[in-house]
């Protein structure tokens, strides 16, 4: 079969293609451990000026497709993005996080939500997909991304970050169907929200469920599972040629679970051997992942080795590299780079 060499790197990766190498870019990429970005974020110190305005969010999105050619360049975005466009505000506060006030934690505030119109309420996301695209031409893959409707749920409900979740699980175990309720009407968004990235440009679509790794496995099937399959399936009815990845942070007991989410490809994080994360996931998904970002702290041949070790593991064919999390803000640049070049250098 003749592949057209048109084809984005990343993309024929994630369609399952058997390739040389594997694909790489890294979750956060564009952001604090490059200097170029904090020079950016001292000149605009407000994190949705920098997300929101088109201008500068295409220039953080490509700050490290110039410096490190990787095979993906993601949207510089947040997933609290379009919270606003069905009614819940928020801000992000830097070294404090995401602040959501009032947190939603009540029938009448949920019954106030409305259905999300993405391009009267995130005009700006086309604007920054479509000239990321002429941007990169075909010589990487544009990655939107989405939060999923477990972790959007746990910031409304929170009204912030959180160690234990105590106010959206105390919802879930002593109000179960409002929440489901919420749930829901976050699936639905979410699936509008992505189908509206991939309309303006957007190749794959990386869904973060961060924050369901929280949950027993009991748990995960009831509230985050089904909502995350909502989304893949509203998704998939218009467009079932993007492929989607869906990643959850601390997810070593829940992989088999993840796979039943209907995605592409499974991002998997450091807490399981990539080895077992192919058996145990199945070879009909790809997998994408799987380096401790604070490998990027070691020396150069612990970087190489690290690299090696988990492409050897993950095969041939639907293997995504990239970190098992987002690379960390005070990573040296330099090892960064070191990432990149050993992983376009790998020949299989």
């Amino acid at each position: 079969m003749t592949v057209s060499t048109q084809v984005p790197y990343l993309l024929r990766a994630a369609r399952g293609e058997v390739l040389e190498r594997p694909p790489v870019w890294m979750m956060r990429q564009a952001g604090r451990y490059m200097k170029a970005y904090r020079d950016l974020r001292d000149k605009y110190p407000s994190f949705r000026e920098r997300s929101e305005n088109p201008e500068i969010a295409i220039e953080i999105s490509l700050q490290p497709f110039r410096a490190f050619q990787p095979d993906g360049v993601i949207l510089f975005s947040d997933i609290l993005t379009p919270l606003p466009g069905i009614g819940i505000g928020f801000d992000i506060i830097e070294q404090r996080g995401p602040i959501i006030d009032p947190p939603i934690r009540s029938q009448e505030q949920i019954d106030k939500l409305h259905d999300l119109d993405p391009a009267e309420s995130l005009p700006f996301i086309r604007e920054i997909l479509q000239t990321l695209r002429r941007e990169v031409g075909d010589s990487s893959t544009v990655l939107g991304f989405v939060g999923a409707p477990w972790t959007l749920a746990a910031y409304a409900i929170e009204g912030k970050s959180s160690k234990d979740y105590t106010i959206i699980k105390s919802m879930a175990f002593s109000e179960p169907a409002m929440l489901h309720q919420f749930l829901g009407k976050l699936a639905d968004a979410i699936a509008v929200y992505v189908r509206y990235q991939i309309d303006c440009g957007a190749q794959v679509v990386q869904m973060f469920d961060s924050w369901a790794g929280q949950l027993s496995p009991q748990d995960f099937e009831a509230f985050a599972l089904p909502y995350q399959r909502r989304v893949v399936e509203q998704v998939k009815q218009t467009h079932p040629e993007t492929p989607l990845i869906l990643y959850i942070n601390g997810s070593a007991g829940i992989l088999e679970r993840m796979a039943l989410a209907g995605v592409d490809i499974i991002s998997v994080d450091w807490t399981v051997d990539m080895a077992e994360a192919r058996a145990r996931i199945g070879s009909n998904i790809g997998v994408q992942g799987n380096l401790d970002p604070c490998v990027l702290f070691g020396s150069k041949e612990v970087i190489r080795d690290r690299i090696y070790d988990t492409v050897r593991k993950a095969g041939n064919q639907g293997h995504i590299l990239n970190l098992g999390h987002g690379v960390l803000p005070s990573t040296p640049e330099e090892n960064v780079a070191f990432f990149f070049e050993t992983a376009k250098q790998i020949k299989r």
